[in-house]
């Protein structure tokens, strides 16, 4: 099996993107690779989500979070009191990673010598991934820089990379 990592725009997608990331994890699944993801919003989520409709075990999952799954959970919480994300997207990620961690404990990687949630710990979970991973597939909305982060860091390894770019 082939791990393939898949890196996308937390903040802001469209129909588009969501069918896309949709399709392309489902192709990945059906043949028998894995895909390899950061547990965030939107890009994450929808390929989670597939991956967890057609893969029952969650086998062919990996999600690496930047902490705990609880101090992850409390960060999302603490986010949609911001009003930077909708309370209802913090539950379902939660209810999502939660379920996968059920399910599958060796598909939810998370890190523990972390205690707060930020762009460093993002970053250094955008290298987990990679590490994982033997081939990117990026959707890059609006030049993202956390989806390039993961870009330049695949460049490194040296590791085939797909970018597929929007703008919404």
């Amino acid at each position: 099996m082939k791990w393939i990592a898949i890196s996308g725009s937390w903040r802001l997608t469209d129909e588009k993107v969501e069918r896309d990331v949709r399709r392309e994890v489902a192709n990945i699944i059906k043949s028998g690779d894995g895909i390899v993801s950061g547990g965030a919003l939107n890009v994450d989520y929808f390929a989670t989500d597939e991956a967890m409709k057609l893969n029952s075990d969650y086998s062919q999952i990996k999600i690496f979070l930047p902490t705990t799954l609880e101090i992850y959970a409390q960060h999302y919480r603490k986010r949609a009191d911001e009003n930077v994300i909708s309370h209802d997207e913090a539950e379902k990620l939660i209810i999502q990673l939660s379920r996968l961690k059920e399910i599958n404990p060796d598909s939810l990687l998370e890190n523990i010598a972390n205690k707060v949630v930020d762009k460093t710990t993002y970053y250094e979970r955008n290298l987990s991934v990679i590490n994982a991973a033997e081939e990117l597939l990026a959707f890059h909305v609006n030049g993202s820089d956390g989806v390039q982060d993961t870009i330049d860091k695949a460049k490194i390894k040296e590791i085939p990379i797909k970018i597929i770019t929007y703008t919404i």
